[in-house]
């Protein structure tokens, strides 16, 4: 097994606690850090980039191995040259969101069964309300169905929280045989492993079906050609008139004009939407101005610790780089996620 060195270039603002970590992995690991922009010819001899927007050409690095990137979503950098080069290998954060959206998720399903908006908008004009009693009657969520646009590391940890509240679980997958997330990143005591909480997993082309059951929907799937507008007009109007959509995963998931026509016509009743199709959202958007949504811009995911828990993935894909082990959290090509 080769000793020589290993040229790590971290392309963000690390802390010298977590770079220390780091280094401590290895004598072989030499890594350099640049809180902003990193010149060209920085990256000459590099074998490892970590990286949350600086990335090279492949003519700037082309002794490039490996990219972990410091977020999930892989949708905004798929068509840039250097992660278009077969030969490098692309892995994400994914994973370490599981937990901040998944409370945001409940956070959004209780909001809408309080009816908070309401209560804000109230206080906003220091008004009581008229028949207090008859204004707010919660269903609450125990007993409600839940339906999760796919089955990944936020959905199943979306899954353990909602189960434990007493709401019934469904989901889809993409791929039905495999249950178990084989070489994802999973926090410590999160999630549903073995997919056994949902009282039943549809196929992805079956998501029709499954929203016909549900009170809330929740979009947790990436952006890929396949899942564009997965949720479309014909979608929408299969959901219940009482029920409530949130979306985490990307905008574009959803068919935001048919998501406006539905909000507006009451085919459905209110969304809570973190993502767009384009961000920010346009202020002429008509989603601003309706009472039965909930827009936040774009930070589900986000949380005080946030550079901590990614850097904790990629201190455990550097060890399984170093011991010639597949890492986690590795981009699919063909999938496209």
């Amino acid at each position: 097994m080769s000793d020589a060195p290993i040229n790590v270039l971290v392309a963000m603002n690390f802390s010298e606690e977590i770079l220390n970590r780091l280094r401590a992995i290895s004598d072989r690991l030499n890594i350099t850090c640049y809180a902003g922009e990193v010149p060209p010819q920085a990256y000459a001899d590099i074998e490892v980039l970590y990286t949350i927007h600086n990335f090279p050409t492949p003519a700037e690095a082309p002794k490039l191995k490996w990219i972990q990137l410091h977020f999930a979503g892989l949708d905004g950098v798929v068509n840039r040259p250097i992660v278009q080069q077969e030969h490098i290998q692309i892995t994400s954060a994914s994973g370490i969101h599981a937990t901040p959206i998944s409370e945001y998720c409940i956070g959004m399903m209780l909001a809408f069964s309080l009816q908070l908006p309401k209560m804000w908008r109230l206080q906003q004009e220091s008004k009581w309300a008229d028949r207090p009693q008859d204004t707010f009657k919660p269903i609450g969520l125990r007993g409600q169905v839940l339906g999760i646009v796919g089955y990944g590391s936020i959905g199943r940890e979306l899954a353990r929280i909602a189960d434990a509240m007493g709401m019934t679980i469904l989901a889809t997958k993409n791929n039905l045989l495999k249950t178990a997330e084989e070489l994802d990143y999973i926090e410590p005591n999160t999630g549903d492993p073995n997919a056994e909480i949902p009282e039943r997993i549809y196929p992805s082309e079956a998501l029709g079906a499954m929203v016909e059951a549900c009170d809330y929907v929740v979009v947790t799937a990436p952006l890929t050609e396949k899942t564009h507008h997965m949720v479309n007009a014909d979608i929408l109007k299969r959901m219940k008139p009482n029920a409530m959509i949130i979306n985490i995963g990307r905008g574009a998931v959803i068919d935001e004009n048919a998501l406006i026509e539905a909000l507006q016509n009451g085919t459905i009743a209110g969304a809570a939407l973190d993502v767009f199709e384009q961000e920010p959202l346009p202020a002429t958007s008509p989603l601003w101005e309706m009472k039965n949504v909930i827009i936040s811009p774009h930070v589900s995911g986000n949380n005080t610790r946030y550079t901590e828990r990614a850097s904790q993935v990629f201190e455990e894909n550097l060890r399984h780089y170093l011991a010639h082990q597949p890492m986690l959290n590795q981009f699919d090509r063909k999938r496209g996620y």
